[in-house]
């Protein structure tokens, strides 16, 4: 799981970076589900500890600690809060080549959107699936491709007064203006999205839009899923990534169960 984990940063850093098994060396600081029903944002307007509906508070730290999975929270999967200043990439070090394009760029290198209060990280890896089986018999492994493992870079994000909302509007809007692609920058390296689509956002928060980006990575265009939520001042950024997919290209799905079980423990 070691030599794996050191090839996940480059991952979210644009999948491309996988080639050259590097990552960021920046990190954001603090200052600066199951079921579905529509495609892109979902709403719904019911309070909730978080500051839902008209009780929106910012969150501190410790309470965002407080808020976010653990491993007894999940069934299947590592979760761990011992994450590496390579994991998650500082705003300021993404350099996009068009400036409306810049919060889906934030979200695919594992960063926020907008300027939170605070922030915790986690890192989920989910455990690793087996070949599919063919005329019966357990297909091969070809060792060419990488193992069939999801990782997901949590981020809950606190906002004051109505910066969640505000960023949760930049990214519909960047998701929208940006669907033919878009370039960034970020420590050397340059990541080319060719596409953006819209995906099936979850339930269970006031706000919620789920994405597909699809990322050329040296000659294969692989998929990078994200969705980001809101409950009150508080965002969750779920971006997640496949290592068979970025050999592949092939599609994966989004671990729903993990962004339920952090939306309902955010209450």
């Amino acid at each position: 799981m070691a030599r794996l984990h050191r090839h996940i940063p480059a991952l979210a850093l644009g999948l491309g970076l996988l080639l050259t098994g590097c990552g960021s060396g920046s990190t954001e600081q603090d200052a600066d589900p199951a079921a579905t029903q529509d495609t892109g944002t979902a709403a719904s307007g019911a309070p909730d500890v978080l500051g839902g509906g008209t009780d929106a508070r910012t969150l501190s730290s410790p309470q965002l600690d407080a808020a976010a999975l653990a491993q007894k929270d999940v069934e299947d999967g590592t979760v761990t809060d011992q994450v590496s200043p390579k994991d998650f990439a500082r705003q300021g070090a993404v350099d996009v080549d068009d400036a409306s394009c810049a919060p889906l760029a934030y979200v695919q290198a594992a960063s926020v959107v907008g300027k939170p209060a605070a922030t915790t990280r986690r890192m989920w890896i989910g455990d690793e699936k087996a070949p599919e089986e063919q005329d019966g018999k357990k297909a091969e492994k070809d060792i060419a491709v990488a193992p069939d493992i999801t990782s997901v870079f949590l981020t809950l994000a606190a906002y004051d007064g109505k910066g969640a909302e505000q960023a949760m509007a930049d990214l519909g809007e960047a998701a929208d203006r940006c669907a033919h692609g878009y370039t960034y920058g970020l420590d050397g390296e340059t990541v080319h999205t060719v596409k953006v689509k819209k995906a099936l956002a979850p339930e269970g928060a006031d706000e919620a839009l789920g994405l597909t980006l699809s990322v050329d990575s040296g000659g294969t265009t692989s998929p990078l899923k994200v969705v980001v939520a809101r409950k009150g001042s508080t965002l969750a950024y779920f971006p997640a990534v496949n290592l068979a997919a970025v050999t592949t290209g092939a599609d994966f799905a989004h671990p729903s169960d993990l962004v339920r079980r952090q939306l309902g423990k955010m209450g």
